[in-house]
């Protein structure tokens, strides 16, 4: 006798952590969120492949991912501009002046 498919409640919590991510990328601190799913994203995968199809959310699972790996995309992107930003900020700042007369 086959056992009933059960919806996984980690699946959905990688959703979650996957759109905490994506919404909170852009102020860099949806790194952690978007960590957090990707590791217990594997963990669920793992978990949907052992169970052979009665473990149930295939769907949040990859959406979740997918969110997840934006919102690190945007972390990313956000630190390069603000180095860049930075950089080119120091750049056009005047280098040491020195009194008139001076060699």
């Amino acid at each position: 006798m086959d056992p009933d498919p059960v919806p996984s409640t980690k699946a959905r919590a990688v959703f979650a952590l996957g759109l905490a991510g994506l919404l909170t990328g852009p102020l860099v601190g949806g790194v952690i969120p978007a960590t957090l799913a990707l590791l217990l994203g594997r963990q669920v995968h793992r978990e949907q492949w052992v169970a052979e199809g009665y473990l149930t959310g295939g769907k949040w699972l990859h959406r979740g991912r997918r969110m997840a790996w934006v919102g690190i995309v945007f972390a990313v992107t956000t630190l390069v501009i603000t180095v860049i930003a930075a950089l080119l900020h120091l750049a056009g700042a005047p280098g040491q002046d020195f009194a008139p007369g001076t060699n």
